[in-house]
């Protein structure tokens, strides 16, 4: 192949990959959404808006699937190596991990639903410091991949162990007052739920916040968070 030629190559490939950044960004758009909608539609008491997190998640899964099915297009055709080759790899995981955020969403969707059977009850006060941070936690986690931060990816991880204090925290004081109280059972086991999903999501944002250090710095610190 002649410099010419090869110089095309990494033309085209770099601006597939440019478009298929783009496709991941609608992807984030779409799971971050997702997200905040099924949060309100909670908050809220909001069925319509719930119903439209459960019914949008097929928009998520379809583009996720499309994504991936580039991704390994775009490996088997430019064959790239180093950086280029774990960037690739790097958002193939990721947007596996949108894709989960998008089914976490659901789920507290479906709690939203479940909740607003029921007359109102007092939600914990600390879960929408926990949502919050959560929600945070995902959008640092993806402006460190588009910006190729690992030093705030790093952060992103860190931040996990807050969240899981809150999860431990509000399941057990929910069910301290299950027990208690047997019409309390139905509505604490929802948001029991709601705190499980949010525990996941920011799993999934620490999941983005390694893949962003992998593809930054070429070292894996799966299950070894480092500041």
């Amino acid at each position: 192949m002649t410099s010419a030629e090869k110089s095309q190559v990494k033309v085209k490939f770099s601006r597939e990959l440019a478009e298929l950044k783009d496709r991941l960004t609608e992807l984030a758009r779409l799971a971050a959404a997702a997200m905040d909608k099924s949060l309100r539609a909670f908050k809220e008491r909001d069925a319509d808006l719930a119903r439209a997190v459960i019914t949008g998640d097929v928009a998520v899964n379809d583009l996720e699937e499309a994504i991936d099915e580039e991704c390994v297009r775009l490996i088997a055709l430019f064959q790239p190596v180093a950086g280029d080759l774990r960037q690739l790899m790097a958002m193939d995981h990721i947007i596996a991990e949108l894709e989960r955020i998008g089914d976490s969403a659901t789920n507290i969707a479906e709690e939203a639903l479940t909740l607003g059977q029921f007359a109102p009850a007092p939600i914990h006060p600390r879960l929408e410091l926990m949502a919050q941070s959560v929600q945070e936690m995902v959008r640092q986690s993806l402006d460190a991949f588009f910006r190729g931060n690992s030093h705030l990816a790093r952060q992103v991880c860190l931040a996990d162990a807050d969240v899981d204090a809150l999860d431990h925290t509000i399941i057990q004081d929910l069910l301290r007052e299950m027990c208690g109280s047997p019409g309390a059972i139905v509505p604490g086991q929802s948001q029991i739920n709601i705190v499980r999903n949010l525990e996941r999501v920011g799993d999934h944002a620490t999941n983005i916040a390694e893949e962003v250090v992998y593809m930054v710095e070429g070292e894996s610190i799966r299950h070894r968070c480092q500041g």
